[in-house]
């Protein structure tokens, strides 16, 4: 299982990307595995809407389970990943490349500030596995 050192990562498996004023999110690693095989993705906002975090943006259905995906952060849609429509699968191949869900302009940097970091992420994902 993958945990990259760069991303900020949310309790309900978000993971963001910040690069400047923008910002990049999907699920991460440690979601589709649990999720299983996904079939279907549908990413809710368009291009130009504005989110708030914690606003779902995309419901995600595999072989075992549906899923809400949560926005980590607020922000303005620049893209959607319109891919993932045709090969949900992606997210189980490539969960933090070919499957981003959402690029976005941050409207509240400090909101970045309550994600957790890979070292914190990790052991959240840990005491779930014992539970």
């Amino acid at each position: 299982m993958s945990f990259p050192e760069d991303l900020k990562y949310t309790e309900n498996d978000e993971w963001v990307r910040v690069e400047g004023n923008k910002g990049t999110a999907g699920i991460s690693d440690y979601a589709q595995e649990h999720l299983s095989d996904v079939v279907y993705v549908e990413i809710m906002p368009g291009e130009g809407d504005s989110f708030s975090k914690g606003d779902p943006v995309a419901t995600i259905e595999s072989v075992k389970a549906a899923a809400d995906v949560y926005a980590p952060i607020s922000g303005k849609i620049i893209s959607v990943n319109e891919g993932l429509a045709d090969n949900p699968e992606l997210i189980n191949t490539d969960p933090y490349g070919e499957a981003w869900m959402i690029r976005f302009e941050i409207a509240d940097p400090s909101e970045f500030d309550g994600l957790m970091d890979v070292a914190a992420y990790k052991k959240v994902c840990e005491e779930r596995d014992r539970s």
